[in-house]
C-alpha cells in the first residue's frame, strides 16, 4: 500500500484551475480500483492519497500522469507500507509481512 502526499508548489488559484482535471484522474484511479481514500490537507496546502498495489513503479506512474503534476503545481512523496493491521471494512487490502 502507499500513501501519496501532495504539496502544492503553486498558488491556489492555479490549483483551482486544474481541480476539475485532477478530480478526473483521482476518478480514473479509484475505478482501476487503485485508490481507496484522497482528500485534501488541512490547511489546504495539498493532499493525501491511499493506493493499493505493490508495483512502486506502477504507483510512480501514475503520480507522474496527475495533471496537478503535469502542470507542476505539485510535488509527491510516495511512501510505501505494508498494511498488516485494518478496520474491518479495509480487511481485503490486508498484507503479510514478507517471509
Amino acid at each position: 500500500m502507499f500513501v501519496l502526499e501532495l504539496t502544492y508548489t503553486a498558488p491556489v488559484e492555479r490549483i483551482d484551475a486544474l481541480l476539475a482535471d485532477h478530480v478526473s484522474w483521482l476518478d480514473t484511479q479509484y475505478e482501476a480500483g487503485v485508490f481507496i481514500a484522497s482528500g485534501r490537507k488541512n490547511p489546504r496546502d495539498g493532499g493525501i492519497v491511499l493506493a493499493v498495489g505493490d508495483d512502486r513503479a506502477k504507483i510512480e506512474e501514475i503520480v507522474a500522469a496527475d495533471p496537478f503534476t503535469v502542470h507542476g503545481v505539485c510535488a509527491y512523496t510516495v511512501t510505501e507500507f505494508i498494511a498488516t493491521k485494518t478496520a474491518a471494512g479495509l480487511a481485503p487490502y490486508r498484507q503479510q509481512l514478507p517471509g
